[in-house]
């Protein structure tokens, strides 16, 4: 004789999708930075690699060999969505 499933189990619809059938929708907000672009900043955090990590508007900006709480100034090498990379200006 097979095997019978609990009511629960067989009534129950699945949720299309990966996240319960919401739409994933990023939150794409303009990048306040661009390309060549340089400024005054002071080293917020040292990211997993090793670069100071500055924030401007919730924004992140890697700048390699840098020191915590050092202020120097940047130029902005590459922009993406999420961060930007810069780099010491001497």
């Amino acid at each position: 004789m097979p095997r019978r499933l609990p009511e629960r189990t067989r009534q129950t619809e699945r949720n299309p999708g990966r996240f319960g059938g919401l739409e994933f929708r990023p939150s794409l907000q303009p990048v306040p930075v661009s390309e060549g672009q340089e400024m005054e900043v002071v080293i917020d955090d040292i990211g997993s690699r090793g670069d100071g990590i500055v924030r401007v508007q919730e924004f992140l900006i890697f700048v390699p060999q840098t020191k915590m709480a050092e202020r120097l100034k940047v130029k902005i090498v590459r922009v993406g969505r999420k961060f930007a990379i810069a780099e010491k200006i001497k």
